[in-house]
């Protein structure tokens, strides 16, 4: 090959060269972006969830026993509809926060259940003030306010979520025992301050009589 033609061929080539880089980063870049991805929704599957013992014997076990999971309408909410957001960028950052929990995982923090009953009240304040700081967004993925019937021959302003909605109180106020077993020490401080308040303990108690002597305050 003369002198010539290795010119026009070298030239031909560099020629080229930024169409191919283009190239390879856009298919590199689709690559990644799919594989990232993947991985995302992989580890946002209640498959996911419960495959560590952890979750699946404790905290899986009580909500297969709540509305969440069986209803009349046959509608059922699971892990990541509740604990991961569905906006991408809030989702991302989820994730993020959650390798903390896998380092917890690794090291054993509650791989027992005395450890996990022990840790819970801690792991539920967590949950709580992440639910509070964004109004119970995962709640109200399915849960409208407006959407929400008042019972008949109840007046508005008496309605509970009516109230709470004009007091400024978010889903996670009024419901956090729906999906999981409230921890003891917090059922300890609900019950004092009931008390403090002379709460009727037939108002939480459904099936307690109320007293013949009246003792219980109306």
């Amino acid at each position: 090959m003369g002198k010539q033609a290795w010119t026009r061929r070298l030239a031909n080539i560099v020629a080229s060269a930024p169409v191919a880089v283009i190239a390879a980063s856009v298919l590199a870049g689709v690559l990644m972006w799919g594989g990232f991805n993947t991985a995302l929704e992989v580890t946002n599957t209640e498959e996911f969830c419960i495959s560590c013992h952890e979750m699946r014997d404790n905290v899986y076990k009580e909500y297969r026993e709540t509305i969440h999971y069986r209803n009349r309408t046959g509608v059922r909410a699971t892990c990541p509809d509740c604990h991961v957001p569905r906006g991408w960028v809030h989702k991302v950052v989820r994730k993020i926060s959650a390798t903390n929990e896998l380092y917890h995982w690794l090291v054993g923090s509650i791989d027992t259940r005395e450890k996990f009953v022990a840790k819970r009240y801690e792991l539920a304040q967590h949950v709580w003030r992440s639910m509070k700081r964004t109004d119970s967004r995962e709640c109200r993925n399915c849960h409208e306010f407006e959407s929400m019937v008042i019972p008949r021959g109840t007046r508005v302003e008496d309605d509970r979520h009516w109230r709470a909605n004009m007091e400024g109180k978010t889903c996670i106020d009024c419901h956090r025992g729906i999906a999981h077993h409230l921890p003891e020490e917090f059922l300890d401080q609900e019950h004092a301050r009931f008390e403090r308040e002379k709460v009727p303990c037939y108002q939480c108690h459904a099936d307690m009589q109320k007293p013949p002597d009246d003792d219980w305050e109306e």
